[in-house]
């Protein structure tokens, strides 16, 4: 398995396909580094590109690929879209940043920007051939919608793997933009079954001309997180924190592919943060080495991902699906929101902000009450997290939560229950603060995944349990930044 860490042209034929074809399409790629501070390295480009539509598969779309777009995702805006959520609304004095991923471009998911980290080393290398390959996009939702939607802008065949389970409008999505009915593959299964996406990969890759981009192992996914999202999250506290009072104490994230998770790398170097995983009740691979279905979609689990820098981990928690289905309800439908309009005094902009939580973006809110409750936070205490996406892509999980957990009735009643039971009530267990001994365990759990059944040696399965490693990556920012200034003039 190839760990997309190519520092060199490997196959000189290819690049030279991949440049030719980007020239005659007028294709420029963003440099990492213009992605990671775009306000001051991409502002002209961006008013130049206030006219291209950000859902569409435009060329222009790839300089959007950030955290900086505003409202319409046609503007660059100086603090990444975010909520703080009130302490009435959430149960704890602390303050909760939520760090808005609809905002992208495309697929309105931050997905698309790991997407990016993973493909476009490989083109620089010549690893991936344009001309010949196709790109396997295996994923539990988001991370496949943004490999096809990067593929497409830059003219690459690509094909979608996910669960038959996941939201009906992702499939929508799908459908819109491939050309081929066949580049979806749909594995059995919902959110959990991440080894069945794995075994439709390895028979995708019994032909030559299918690359499997793995966003569980593709260091990519990990470097433009930390390179990217990480500042990016930094400079939201910043904004919120403008008196200098505020402490942050932790940034939250569901393990997902363990991408977005790098981001608490830079937190906890610039910031002290502690890093906290959620993971769902229902299937507690982190907690308890266990395993099970649940319907937080978007955190694949059942595994420990390769990228995730375990060692460095400081909390577990783990969130229901119940809780996050219910939640769903309450902040999106007009029962929910009356109640918490009467409950709360919540005035119609906020409402209508909680539309930008998508499933696992409320498992994120969750893990971070929480992390505050097991803490004992107070007013200047700042946790930070991510809204992957929003509830623009579970509509129909509505009335399957509803059908499900409340009859078929989500009444006035029942939006009170969940108000009081998962946000007010929540309790702080399924967690473990890890010492060293619990790093060690769950690092350990991943051997199995990945020596034994992926492929990937003892030596570069270990080479993980070191700082050092994780800090030596970020030295290909620098080394993909110069590739790519040097392709973009070829």
């Amino acid at each position: 398995m190839s760990l997309g860490l190519e520092r060199d042209i490997i196959d000189g034929e290819a690049y030279q396909r991949n440049v030719a074809r980007f020239r005659a399409a007028g294709i420029t790629l963003p440099r990492i580094g213009d992605l990671a501070d775009p306000v001051s390295r991409l502002s002209e480009q961006a008013a130049s590109l206030a006219g291209v539509d950000p859902d569409a598969p435009e060329v222009g779309n790839l300089f959007r690929v950030h955290w900086h777009n505003d409202g319409e995702r046609r503007r660059l805006t100086p603090v990444p879209a975010h909520l703080v959520l009130e302490p009435e609304l959430t149960g704890v004095a602390a303050r909760i940043i939520v760090v808005l991923g609809d905002r992208f471009p495309m697929i309105r998911a931050h997905k698309v920007l790991a997407a990016y980290g993973c493909l476009v080393p490989r083109l620089l290398s010549g690893k991936f051939d344009a001309d010949r390959h196709r790109a396997v996009w295996p994923s539990t939702g988001n991370y496949c919608r943004g490999g096809v939607a990067i593929s497409r802008i830059l003219g690459c065949r690509s094909v979608a793997v996910l669960p038959e389970g996941m939201s009906a409008e992702r499939f929508r999505w799908l459908e819109q933009w491939t050309t081929d009915p066949a580049d979806i593959v749909r594995t059995p299964g919902t959110e959990s079954n991440v080894k069945e996406i794995y075994d439709a990969c390895h028979e995708l890759e019994r032909d030559p001309a299918n690359v499997i981009l793995n966003q569980f192992a593709e260091f990519g996914n990990y470097i433009i997180h930390r390179a990217v999202t990480g500042p990016a999250l930094a400079r939201v506290f910043e904004a919120v924190n403008a008196d200098g009072k505020l402490r942050a104490r932790a940034f939250v994230s569901a393990s997902g592919s363990a991408g977005t998770l790098a981001a608490g790398d830079h937190l906890k170097e610039v910031l002290g943060t502690d890093i906290c995983v959620v993971e769902a009740e229902e299937c507690p691979t982190l907690l308890y080495n266990g395993y099970g279905e649940h319907n937080i979609q978007g955190i694949g689990d059942k595994h420990v991902p390769l990228i995730h820098n375990v060692m460095n981990t400081d909390f577990v928690i783990g969130v229901s699906d119940h809780a996050t289905d219910s939640l769903n309800l309450l902040f999106n439908t007009t029962v929910g929101r009356a109640h918490l309009g009467r409950r709360i005094h919540m005035d119609q902009q906020g409402m209508a902000s909680l539309g930008d939580l998508g499933l696992s973006s409320i498992a994120n809110v969750l893990g971070a009450i929480k992390y505050a409750k097991y803490m004992g936070l107070g007013s200047q205490d700042a946790i930070l997290t991510v809204a992957t996406d929003g509830a623009e892509l579970y509509e129909t999980e509505l009335g399957l939560a509803e059908k499900r957990l409340y009859d078929g009735r989500f009444d006035e009643l029942k939006a009170a229950e969940v108000f009081g039971r998962y946000l007010l009530g929540a309790a702080t267990d399924h967690m473990i603060e890890l010492d060293t001994r619990d790093r060690g365990r769950i690092f350990n759990l991943g051997y199995y995944t990945w020596v034994e059944q992926q492929g990937i040696s003892l030596a570069d399965f270990d080479a993980r349990r070191h700082q050092a490693y994780w800090d030596g990556l970020m030295d290909l920012v620098v080394v993909w930044d110069e590739m790519i200034d040097a392709f973009n003039r070829s």
